[in-house]
């Protein structure tokens, strides 16, 4: 039997392996997967160093959200080692003043010690509006976000203010890729993986319907089901 491919996951803004926990479990028996450390470094480019260190010689990468931006830093640091690119409710712009300024007063909050209430605050940016009421969900995500904790949450912020316009880059991808988007996603909406889709080479566009930001967690088997097809392609 050949060789699992190794795929590097990589989790978005407060969130940790739990994001990929259907995918971890349900494509172990086709890819040898790690989930990106993303929670000790203020840039993106010092999160990207730090894996790739300890990263086999070449690899596939998916990444959601403020993962989704660092897998194009990958990208332009390593591009001869990725074998694949999956990404996955992103964006391939930098922030405009309005989501700075959001992106500062949820900064201030932390610093404030009202580190909890960021998360009430971002849950219906984070999932589907008929899912605010799903519990397990909800305290699956709740979870999450309070296992990276407020100094991760700092961290992760600069480095997502500080990334570049991944933009010019896209047309330089030139692996099989696929760009996933929740039909309704509020944190990055489905224009903005669509814009990603026309930007690099033949990219596959898959949307998610009834489906928020965090894709991988609201409708796991759709996710995962996409993710084994982009695999074995």
């Amino acid at each position: 039997m050949s060789e699992k491919e190794p795929l590097l996951l990589i989790p978005g803004l407060l969130c940790d392996a739990s994001l990929w926990a259907h995918q971890t479990r349900f494509l172990a028996d086709i890819v040898t997967m790690r989930v990106v450390e993303t929670t000790l470094d203020d840039t993106l480019g010092a999160m990207v160093a730090r894996s790739l260190a300890t990263a086999p010689p070449r690899f596939a990468l998916a990444g959601l959200s403020m993962g989704g931006y660092i897998a194009l830093e990958f990208m332009r640091q390593a591009p001869d080692r990725i074998t694949r690119l999956a990404l996955l409710d992103t964006s391939a712009r930098p922030d405009d003043e309005v989501t700075l300024k959001r992106r500062r007063g949820f900064i201030e909050l932390a610093e404030q010690g009202k580190f909890k209430g960021v998360t009430p605050r971002l849950l219906p940016a984070f999932i589907h509006p008929d899912r605010l009421d799903d519990l397990p969900l909800v305290q699956a995500v709740t979870a999450m976000t309070e296992n990276v904790g407020k100094d991760a949450f700092l961290r992760q912020q600069k480095a997502i203010m500080g990334r570049v316009d991944s933009r010019p880059h896209l047309a330089a991808i030139n692996v099989p890729t696929v760009v996933i988007c929740g039909r309704q996603d509020a944190a990055t909406p489905l224009a903005l993986s669509e814009e990603i889709a026309r930007g690099v080479t033949e990219a596959r566009l898959c949307v998610i319907e009834e489906c928020g930001h965090l894709s991988t967690m609201e409708r796991p088997h759709a996710i995962t089901a996409l993710m084994r097809d982009w695999m074995l392609r």
